[in-house]
């Protein structure tokens, strides 16, 4: 068996259009750091107009923020469903220096490569 990393475009599509409040199943670990790329891509391109216009640029990045919020939540939920950890210790972030480490850590992880208890491994494939 074989995990194929998702594409840029395929990891973006699905967190925003398939599993946008989807807090159920699993996300590979390419699936969850291409769309952390984008998100700063975004916030990036954001701060830039907002440089040249204090207004618009708050009103987009606000507007950006809440419409990543979920999706963003959402992935990170299923990228610890996919190292076999339950979604509520996403709330570990919330300890200062040491549960963002942590949170890190096993956001970095390597997938489990046999299905679990939250689904099958996402983007499997047999050579």
């Amino acid at each position: 068996m074989y995990q194929r990393q998702a594409t840029f475009e395929e990891a973006v599509r699905s967190a925003l259009q398939q599993h946008y409040c989807d807090f159920s199943g699993r996300a590979s670990r390419s699936d969850y750091w291409w769309f952390v790329l984008f998100g700063f891509i975004l916030g990036a391109i954001t701060g830039v107009i907002a440089g040249f216009s204090e207004t618009l640029g708050g009103i987009l990045n606000v507007i950006v923020g809440l419409g990543l919020l979920l999706p963003s939540l959402g992935l990170a939920v299923r990228r610890l469903h996919d190292t076999g950890r339950s979604g509520w210790w996403i709330f570990i972030s919330l300890i200062p220096l040491v549960g963002q480490i942590l949170l890190l850590v096993w956001l970095c992880q390597e997938s489990q490569m046999t299905p679990n208890q939250y689904g099958p491994t996402p983007h499997v494939e047999n050579r």
